[in-house]
């Protein structure tokens, strides 16, 4: 229970926050998110066109992880992993706070279960985060990074998100292994200590989950997709 409390008011310190103490928004954000997502980025500071493609690469990673966990939920999990496309942790958040500790899976795998459970999907993942990262650290301009960072409300926002995301996964990481057969404090340790690209590994090497029937009588919230 302090968790879910912990989480709930994390989640509404950071929605005020955003919203009311980050920096303002600047002029020119509306343009500069349509140059990102139009891939118009010839004038743009590659750390921030890194960043922004990361923020579309997380959504995927923990999407990976939601759909199984959210299987045997009060809540489904599929609305708040497709609202983090658009609002990474604001949209997350909730869903963390709400759900209940799964460690299993029951019943049948469907096409799109298959599909984020796939090591293939998550060697996609490690490619796409491989390739950001250091694309960002390497030919990004670090200086107006930080001056950006402080004065640009879009940019500020997007980095802390970055960062809330890095943070919040090992909270769904241990019943993920779990549902694997995986115990090793090792493995959790690892993974939760390197920033996204822990993730983006695990998601490539974790063996897939086993289809367990449902016992006779037993509910499966089904939570579909």
């Amino acid at each position: 229970m302090r968790t879910k409390i912990g989480l709930g008011l994390l989640w509404v310190g950071f929605v005020v926050y955003a919203f009311n103490f980050a920096p303002p928004d600047q002029p020119d954000t509306l343009e500069l998110i349509v140059n990102l997502s139009a891939g118009q980025w010839e004038n743009i500071n590659p750390t921030v066109v890194a960043l922004f493609n990361i923020m579309g690469v997380w959504p995927i990673a923990y999407t990976c992880v939601l759909l199984l966990d959210g299987r045997n939920q009060k809540i489904p999990a599929w609305p708040f992993a497709l609202g983090s496309f658009a609002l990474g942790a604001f949209a997350l958040l909730p869903y963390l706070a709400l759900r209940d500790p799964n460690a299993s899976f029951s019943g049948r795998k469907n096409l799109l279960l298959r599909v984020v459970d796939s090591r293939w999907t998550g060697a996609v993942v490690t490619l796409a985060t491989v390739i950001l990262l250091a694309g960002g650290i390497t030919y990004g301009n670090w200086s107006d990074f930080c001056h950006q960072w402080q004065t640009s409300r879009f940019i500020h926002v997007m980095s802390l998100d970055f960062c809330l995301l890095c943070l919040l996964f090992p909270l769904l990481l241990k019943d993920d292994m779990a549902r694997r057969g995986l115990t090793q404090p090792g493995i959790f340790w690892a993974v939760s200590l390197v920033p996204m690209l822990g993730a983006a590994v695990y998601l490539a090497w974790r063996p897939p989950v086993q289809e367990i029937e449902p016992t006779p009588g037993s509910t499966t919230a089904d939570n579909y997709p």
